[in-house]
């Protein structure tokens, strides 16, 4: 009798671990998911899940990628080797992926087919819970689903906003693991640093386009009934969002020179 270890059971998102396998649902955007972790394993990538093919249960069957995730990725990057680390595995992965050009009716979560000009195809969801560690080391980037063509200050962005944090001090010491209200500014520089960026500038903004996107595609996705995205809003998911932007915006003097 095979053995299940459930590592995720939310509503219409049950994902279960099988020996060295994952077995995760399939999606509409699965089949540019897996192009791209291929592409990713051609090119010698090591931070991604191999894409193993569908069960009998139709779920897909990507390799496990053993370490620390979820919840503990929040305290690897509190201190500054570990979010230096954070920032360049991303550049790491956004140098893996410059050369892909997926075929032209593959279809991303975003509803997104082509490949715009300076752009690549970012993980959309880089955050501490999606990042694999192995003590001090990020080895690992988990769960591809939000996966679309954009230009890389997306995932900068998207990444900033957690790890900076955009968050107020109560936040950043109940939830995100800090142990004293954090220097934002010196961690968005250091950020920037890591990943390769020669100037800070114009990077708060970026953070504050890509949450007022965000929010947009829950309530896109909330209105055509996908979940979770529906239950997030009838949970009142948007008007957080929405207090989170009001916050960057108000506070942004806090991440600038």
């Amino acid at each position: 009798m095979t053995t299940e270890e459930v590592l995720q059971d939310q509503p219409h998102r049950r994902v279960v671990r099988i020996g060295d396998t994952v077995r995760r649902p399939v999606h509409p955007w699965t089949p540019a998911v897996h192009a791209l972790l291929r592409h990713l394993a051609d090119a010698g990538f090591p931070a991604a899940p191999r894409v193993l093919g569908i069960d009998d249960e139709g779920r897909e069957v990507l390799t496990y990628l053993p370490g620390e995730s979820g919840p503990d990725g929040w305290g690897k990057v509190v201190g500054e080797a570990g979010l230096a680390a954070f920032a360049r595995l991303l550049r790491d992965y956004h140098d893996a992926v410059a050369g892909f050009r997926p075929a032209a009716d593959l279809t991303w979560c975003t509803g997104t087919t082509a490949i715009g000009d300076g752009e690549v195809i970012c993980h959309g969801d880089f955050g501490p819970w999606n990042t694999v560690w192995r003590g001090e080391r990020p080895v690992g980037i988990l769960d591809w689903d939000y996966a679309r063509p954009a230009a890389r200050i997306h995932d900068v962005a998207y990444a900033l906003e957690y790890v900076a944090p955009f968050r107020d001090d109560a936040e950043c010491l109940r939830n995100l693991r800090h142990p004293v209200p954090p220097d934002r500014r010196r961690r968005l520089e250091l950020f920037a640093e890591a990943y390769g960026l020669t100037s800070t500038a114009g990077l708060v903004d970026a953070v504050l386009d890509v949450q007022r996107s965000v929010r947009e595609e829950v309530r896109r996705a909330a209105a055509r009934g996908h979940q979770p995205q529906a239950r997030w809003a009838a949970e009142g998911y948007l008007d957080e969002l929405a207090a989170r932007f009001a916050w960057s915006r108000t506070h942004r003097h806090l991440f600038e020179g």
